[in-house]
């Protein structure tokens, strides 16, 4: 039987480091976007909308630290 993680468990613990990184760089690109005069974003508005972009960068983290886990094994 094969006992290696699935990248999926990894992707749902990682979620929410993935969608805090997400939250974080979104706030500090509205920071960015005022210097262009476009409007700050807030720190609300940002964690809501890494909620759902939480999700691909969580996939990708699985996949990540499920290569990390191959190549270690090897």
């Amino acid at each position: 039987m094969d006992d290696r993680w699935p990248v999926w468990k990894l992707a749902l613990m990682l979620y929410v480091f993935a969608a805090g990184a997400v939250a974080i760089n979104l706030f500090m690109l509205g920071l960015l976007g005022q210097a262009l005069g476009l409007p700050a974003l807030s720190p609300v508005t940002t964690v809501l909308v890494s909620i759902p972009l939480g999700i691909p960068a969580a996939w990708a983290s699985g996949l990540w630290a499920r290569h990390l886990m191959d190549q270690a094994a090897s």
